[in-house]
Order: structure tokens, then C-alpha cells, then sequence
């Protein structure tokens, strides 16, 4: 790796320098010369240097340079801000630590000394040549299995023979120098190794698998819709497939992320499965679209036509069978009417008691006086006849 610079001209006259300086005692010697490390980790860079005479009066690291005389030191530096320290010794020796390492700090990092002596500046090159690895987890599959292999892109520098941790679900369950793990897979479990405490990123089936459906909300019959499926995987997602169900079974309609439902029906209510495949498992779930009717107030009419005419035919039938049983009463009356002979004298109810006082004359008046009666004296005669027959 070269260092950043703003030109290959100034890196030209810097070397330059460079050889002509050392050839008057000035030297800078970086062990190593190539360091390769984990992302994640922290790292050492170590170097010594000499001079002819004088004081050391600044030290620096650097990657940037801007010009020649503007160096940036990474205590300086936005991107390594509270990540970098410097150390120096009494034997002419400097240190240089970096911690929390990303893969962008891979570079080749100088070391810089000034002294108080006129033309006392001077610079160290090839410089130091870092490279910041992450653990990667590569998946084969066959029939029945499925094999891990933990792998870096370099060999690490400080320990070029790694023991490989495998962890099932935050539970090691192996622990060997070999960096291949073979297993029978199951979609739920996540997988990852880890190298000296520095753990890979984790791999595992698609999780979290959901869809998005355009225009959001009821469709009418006859638009169009558009799904979109999504998921959470490692590896990523190598296929999406949409099934329709129908009746209870499902049928492949579309392979990719997306899938646009043209001229839309009612069939399409009972809904569309989306499956998210990658190489270690595979997710699906369910989508349900909200369909409605071109004119939604039909069904409302049928179902309060049918059931008036459910109410006029009820009231139809109550007053026909209420008329019905009125007519056999009034038969009836007029039947016993008619036999009712005319010349038969009508039946009177009467208990004997009631006849009895009917046929006397009335008790409560004086025996001794004869009743008063305004009539006729042939009427009287009349009444009293009546009376010896009696006797």
C-alpha cells in the first residue's frame, strides 16, 4: 500500500530526501515492516530511528501528507480520534498503538522526528505496511450437510496458526485449529467463529421476513398492487419466490423481490405466500390483500332487499292464516243458528231458586193489606182467576 498523498511528484521528492538525509546518519528501521490483524483488535507499530546530533524535539505517525512540509499526525487526525497513542523511550525507540481497528485504517503509516539542529527533519521510509482483516465465514452445502470455514484475508502476523472457536447460538461447540465446521443445519440457529475474542459476523437463514404491499389499504377490483418481499439474511437473500393461494393450495406465480398484481379480482383475496431462499435456509409469510367491490354498496342492497321481502311474506302469511281462523268461528255461529227450530221455545238458564222466587208473590209486603194495583177491574179479575184455578 502507498502512502496517501495529494501527488506522485511529492512522493518522489520525498524519497529523494529521504537518501541523501541518510546518508549523513539519519535512519528510521520499523519492526515489522507488515502487519496483518483483525478488525476489531488492537495493534502495535514499533519503530527506531537515528541521528547525527542535536535533540529530538517533535515525533509523529502520519498517512496523509498534504504538502511537504504539512504532515498530518493521527493524533490530529478526525478519523483516528481517540484511538491512537504515542510512546517514546529513552533508546531512540517509538511506539505507536491503535485500537478498536476497521478496515479502513488498513494503510502505510510513517514515522516522522524533528530536531533542533537546522535541516533536522527527516522522515522514515518504506514505513510500515498494516492491513486490518475481518473474520468471513464461507458456507458449502451438500445433500445432507452443511460446512462451515472460517477464513481471513491475510494471515494474521501475530498468530499465523489461530485456534478457531465455532459457536451454535452463543454455545461453543467446537474448539480445533482446523477453521471448517460441518453440521446438519437447522434455519433457526446462527453460526460464527471467533479468533482470539474477536468474533466473525454471524450466518444464518433469512429471519424477519416481510412484505410491503403499494398502494397500501383496501384495492378495488379491476387495479393493479404491487408486493415487495424483504428479509434479514447472512448470506444474503439469493431468490424470492411468490405463490398464490387458491382453494387452500399454492401455486409459484413470480420469482423476484417484487411481484405487481395486474387487474386485481376478488380471487386474490384469499392472499399470496412470499419464500426468502439463501444458501443456508429459507423463510416464508403470508400476505393478505383487502379487495373491494367496484360499487361496495351492492351487497348492501341485496341483503336489505331480502330481507324486506322476508317481512312483507311473514306479515302476508300471519294475516292469512288470522283471517282464516276467524271465517271457521263465524261458520260455526250461524250453523247452530239455523238449527235452532223456530216454533221451540228458547232455553233458559235458571237455577230452581230463581224460578221459585219468580213464581211467588213478593214476601215483603204487610199480609194483612192487599196489594195495590193500578188496573182495570177486568185486568184484576183476570190476575185473580188465575189464582182459584191454584187452589
Amino acid at each position: 500500500m502507498a502512502l496517501r498523498t495529494t501527488g506522485s511528484v511529492l512522493v518522489v521528492f520525498l524519497w529523494s530526501v529521504t537518501v541523501v538525509l541518510s546518508e549523513k546518519g539519519w535512519s528510521v528501521t520499523y519492526t515489522p515492516q507488515s502487519i496483518c490483524t483483525l478488525k476489531g483488535s488492537t495493534v502495535e507499530l514499533t519503530c527506531s530511528y537515528t541521528y547525527p546530533s542535536g535533540k529530538v524535539t517533535t515525533t509523529l505517525w502520519f498517512t496523509k501528507v498534504y504538502d511537504v512540509e504539512n504532515y498530518v499526525s493521527l493524533l490530529d487526525d478526525p478519523d483516528y480520534k481517540g484511538r491512537v497513542m504515542y510512546r517514546s523511550d529513552k533508546t531512540n525507540g517509538h511506539t505507536l498503538t491503535i485500537t478498536d481497528l476497521r478496515e479502513s485504517d488498513s494503510a502505510t503509516y510513517m514515522f516522522r522526528f524533528i530536531t533542533d539542529q537546522t535541516r533536522g527533519k527527516y522522515f522514515g521510509s518504506p514505513g510500515v505496511t498494516l492491513s486490518v482483516t475481518d473474520l468471513q465465514v464461507k458456507v458449502t452445502t451438500t445433500l445432507l450437510s452443511t460446512t462451515l470455514t472460517c477464513s481471513t484475508t491475510c494471515t494474521l502476523t501475530d498468530n499465523p496458526n489461530p485456534t478457531y472457536i465455532w459457536y451454535r447460538n452463543s454455545k461453543i461447540v467446537q474448539e480445533d485449529s482446523s477453521p471448517s465446521y460441518t453440521f446438519y443445519f437447522k434455519t433457526e440457529d446462527r453460526f460464527y467463529c471467533a479468533v482470539k475474542g474477536i468474533n466473525s459476523p454471524a450466518v444464518y437463514g433469512p429471519k424477519n421476513t416481510s412484505v410491503s404491499v403499494s398502494p397500501s389499504g383496501e384495492i378495488v377490483e379491476g387495479s393493479s398492487v404491487t408486493l415487495t418481499c424483504s428479509s434479514d439474511a447472512n448470506p444474503p437473500v439469493d431468490k424470492y419466490t411468490w405463490y398464490k393461494i387458491t382453494y387452500k393450495k399454492m401455486s409459484m406465480r413470480h420469482s423476484g423481490q417484487s411481484y405487481t398484481i395486474h387487474n386485481i379480482s376478488s380471487e386474490d383475496r384469499e392472499g399470496y405466500y412470499c419464500e426468502a431462499l439463501n444458501i443456508i435456509g429459507r423463510e416464508h409469510i403470508p400476505v393478505h390483500i383487502h379487495v373491494t367491490s367496484v360499487f361496495p354498496w351492492v351487497p348492501v342492497v341485496g341483503v336489505g332487499a331480502v330481507l324486506t321481502a322476508g317481512a312483507l311474506l311473514l306479515t302476508i302469511y300471519c294475516t292469512l292464516k288470522r283471517r282464516s281462523t276467524g271465517g271457521s268461528d263465524t261458520t260455526a255461529d250461524t250453523q247452530n243458528v239455523r238449527d235452532s227450530p223456530s216454533d221451540t221455545a228458547p232455553q233458559i238458564d235458571a237455577e230452581p231458586s230463581d224460578y221459585e222466587n219468580w213464581s211467588k208473590p213478593p214476601q215483603d209486603l204487610d199480609s194483612d193489606t192487599d196489594p195495590q194495583i193500578d188496573a182495570e177491574p177486568s185486568d184484576y179479575e183476570n190476575w185473580r182467576e188465575p189464582q182459584k184455578n191454584l187452589n
